[in-house]
């Protein structure tokens, strides 16, 4: 294949990876979760933007295909989940393992430990069979990661289960803790031909696309043989400095989001973004260079590790927040978003018999009114807005910002791409491709004061 270029934005929660070509078209994006292992979450982002690319390459020789034709796309979408249904699959299997793996070393009774090993097979049973309606090629997943997904369905059984068994729900849940981690230590990607044939196979089964059986055949074995030539790769983030690339291949997530942002759409001239661990008001020209910005402090209050710490008091994944937030009647006033007190607060509020979802859309107003005042001390506003980040798909946070915005500084165009969580990581592939050597980011940063951020 023509040469490519690879940016990667290492963050505190998700880690992305996008794979450009010589004319800056996007092939091929991958997200994971960050763990403690950056040098993996690193590799698994890599692996999944590669396997996206190679899924972009399969729907160009399923349109070429004579026989095909119009069903491409539909027939590229049940490709596509069954894919990752198979690799679901294939980590869940790992994640009950690990949890009976772990189970074995408890110092209990004997009878008392088979009951959780019953348990633990009960959840772990109705997992997999819930999980085939989850990847309906029909419907949307309700997130692209195996965490959110297999947490919410195990506490839920789990919950249920502790309840008719009588069995210590922490208990369940801490052995959930413990094995979602080592699970997360593995990588996945690296069955690609087994789950394209899983893939290949359920689709065909579907009597619409069984006469395209052997093009399907043909457009696959076309797609895994495909090398990419890979020319340079530029790392970003918040745990940048931990990749093991040379100096030149650094960029600050500042550069990088205001490039990326730019670069998605050209007119953009404020940058929010909303990451894991902190919150970016970021100006840029014409050109996507940045000429101001600001920083929240090391803290993560209203930042993406803020509304995971409510989504594990609430026993929920951080995928439900926003749709729950939006079944609001009315909005709670929330007066702090320090993560130490989150709990605490929560549970105030709940004590005094407000709804969860009210306290959700409080929560997550809160967190954009402190991206309000990054906003105000970086510049404002100004036509152009882009929002991007991990929060950036969040429908409750989006809501409240837009109506904010437009309070403060009037009606205008505010960008919230699909693709927003890769911004960042977009920005370092075109600073890949741009310029190898780095001068391009010397150039950028000699129109900044001096930061220790950039």
């Amino acid at each position: 294949m023509d040469r490519c270029y690879i940016g990667i934005d290492l963050g505190s929660t998700t880690t992305k990876a996008v794979f450009i070509d010589n004319q800056e078209r996007v092939l091929g994006r991958g997200i994971t979760n960050s763990r403690s292992n950056y040098e993996l979450a690193c590799q698994i982002a890599r692996e999944e933007a590669e396997i996206n690319a190679r899924f972009a390459l399969l729907g160009q020789h399923l349109e070429q295909s004579k026989h095909v034709g119009k069903h491409s796309s539909s027939l590229l979408k049940w490709l596509t989940c069954y894919y990752h249904l198979a690799q679901y699959l294939r980590q869940l299997e790992t994640l009950r393992s690990e949890c009976l793996g772990a189970r074995k070393h408890w110092n209990s009774p004997e009878a008392e430990a088979e009951k959780f090993t019953q348990a633990l097979s009960y959840i772990f049973s109705e997992m997999e069979r819930e999980v085939y309606d989850e990847f309906d090629p029909e419907k949307r997943s309700e997130s692209d990661f195996f965490r959110d997904l297999a947490s919410s369905a195990y506490m839920r059984l789990a919950e249920q289960v502790s309840m008719e068994r009588g069995l210590s729900f922490g208990r369940l849940v801490g052995l959930f803790d413990g094995a979602i981690l080592r699970t997360e230590s593995h990588s996945f990607a690296g069955g690609y031909e087994e789950y394209l044939e899983f893939a290949r196979t359920k689709t065909i089964q579907a009597p619409r696309f069984a006469p395209f059986a052997d093009d399907i055949t043909e457009a696959v074995a076309a797609t895994i043989s495909t090398t990419f030539n890979v020319v340079n790769t530029v790392g970003t983030g918040y745990g940048r400095l931990t990749l093991p690339f040379a100096k030149q291949q650094i960029r600050s997530e500042i550069l990088c989001h205001g490039l990326g942002a730019h670069f998605m759409f050209p007119g953009t001239r404020t940058v929010l973004d909303i990451g894991g661990q902190d919150t970016k008001a970021i100006q840029v020209d014409k050109e996507g260079i940045v000429t101001a910005f600001q920083m929240n402090d090391r803290c993560a209050a209203g930042c993406g590790r803020y509304l995971g710490y409510i989504a594990d008091e609430m026993n929920m994944g951080v995928h439900q927040l926003g749709p729950l937030a939006m079944k609001s009647s009315k909005t709670v006033r929330i007066n702090s978003t320090c993560t130490v007190f989150a709990g605490a607060e929560l549970r105030e509020r709940l004590a005094l018999g407000e709804a969860r979802e009210d306290i959700l859309a409080g929560l997550h107003r809160a967190i954009i009114l402190r991206a309000m005042s990054l906003l105000a001390r970086s510049g404002g506003v100004t036509n152009e807005f882009t929002f991007t980040g991990g929060v950036a798909r969040n429908e409750a946070a989006t809501t409240a910002l837009k109506k904010l915005v437009i309070e403060n500084y009037g009606d205008m165009v505010i960008n919230i791409g699909n693709d927003s969580i890769y911004t960042g990581a977009i920005g370092a592939a075109l600073f890949a491709r741009r310029d190898p050597r780095g001068v391009m980011a010397d150039l950028e940063i000699s129109k900044l004061k001096t930061d220790p951020r950039l």
